[in-house]
């Protein structure tokens, strides 16, 4: 699964071993997954195989880290509902194409709330199997993420902050992720991902009065996203054939925000914001009808960082695979 997700850190390739015993290999194949909330899935495994993944969340902030990483309460607080689904396809047994779709409605005291369902921008990436997995040499599965995240959102000339959903800016991004998949005594399998991901605006966005940058009516001028990124990892440990829990533990990361331009009074600006990071768990439980369909439900919880929010998430999601 993946959670539009979503900030973020590139470092060096992590990979896990895929290391079953040959007496077990059965248990681990046969086991069903719909994949946890965080962490992305490769590549299908046969041309012509489709998914689809409707998320469902609901985010709730608590408090804000300061630069020094404390803690402090947050009123009025944000509140958002938001749809974000996954669309997948094999065009080959080692390439797939995704893209996600999101659509959210916030709201905040004193602030107001959107004007109806805002559309989000829109992330397409192609994903390529360089490295097939087989636990009898140790090898996990390893997938190459490359894609564009196209700025369909909403972002400048608003008629409300609250309708800001878009960043104005084409913005690359790649990703490396690992699976490798264990069988613990018991007989009960236990699926390890392991991921990092990396963005860069190739554009800047062009800015006139209200914007998701926060700049107020009369503002002309431009924003330029800094780099960001993930790095996490997540388990999935089969109770059963259907019943599956999952955690995943990610850290995210992003660089300031270059904004300049002049406001409606003609003064200057030309600033960079602050860096922020945060971590997050998502403990979940997974329920699996069969081996293509499936549901999720658990909740995000982003419990420390800097510059940024200290919030929740609760979400639930249904995966199937046609």
């Amino acid at each position: 699964m993946v959670r539009l997700s979503s900030s973020h850190i590139f470092r060096a390739v992590l990979i896990g071993s895929a290391l079953t015993s040959p007496l077990h290999t059965a248990q681990a194949d046969s086991q069903w997954y719909t994949g946890s909330l965080v962490s992305p899935s490769g590549a299908k495994s046969h041309a012509g195989d489709g998914g689809v993944e409707p998320y469902y969340s609901y985010s709730q902030p608590i408090g804000t880290f300061a630069a020094n990483g404390t803690s402090h309460p947050l009123h009025p607080r944000q509140q958002t509902i938001s749809n974000s689904t996954l669309w997948k396809y094999g065009i080959t047994d080692d390439i797939s194409i995704q893209a996600h779709t999101v659509v959210s409605y916030g709201w905040k005291h004193t602030a107001g709330h959107t004007h109806g369902p805002q559309f989000g921008d829109f992330p397409v990436d192609f994903i390529w199997r360089f490295l097939h997995p087989d636990a009898k040499r140790f090898i996990p599965d390893l997938n190459l993420f490359a894609g564009v995240v196209l700025p369909t959102g909403a972002y400048s000339h608003l008629r409300s902050a609250q309708d800001g959903t878009g960043a104005g800016a084409f913005v690359f991004r790649m990703a490396i992720t690992e699976q490798s998949t264990y069988t613990l005594p018991g007989n009960h399998a236990l699926r390890l991902r392991v991921w990092n991901w990396w963005r860069r605006a190739l554009t800047s966005a062009h800015l006139r009065d209200i914007s998701s940058y926060g700049t107020a009516v009369g503002f002309r001028g431009q924003a330029r996203p800094g780099m960001s990124g993930q790095t996490g990892f997540s388990l999935e440990y089969g109770l059963n054939q259907r019943w599956v829990l999952a955690m995943d533990l990610a850290r995210d990361w992003a660089n300031g925000t270059h904004l300049k331009g002049h406001t409606g009074t003609g003064s200057r600006v030309d600033k960079i914001s602050a860096a922020s990071t945060d971590w997050q768990i998502a403990p979940a439980v997974e329920y699996n009808w069969n081996a293509r369909w499936g549901v999720i439900a658990g909740c995000a919880i982003y419990y420390a960082g800097h510059n940024t929010g200290v919030k929740m998430a609760p979400q639930f999601a249904v995966n199937t695979v046609f």
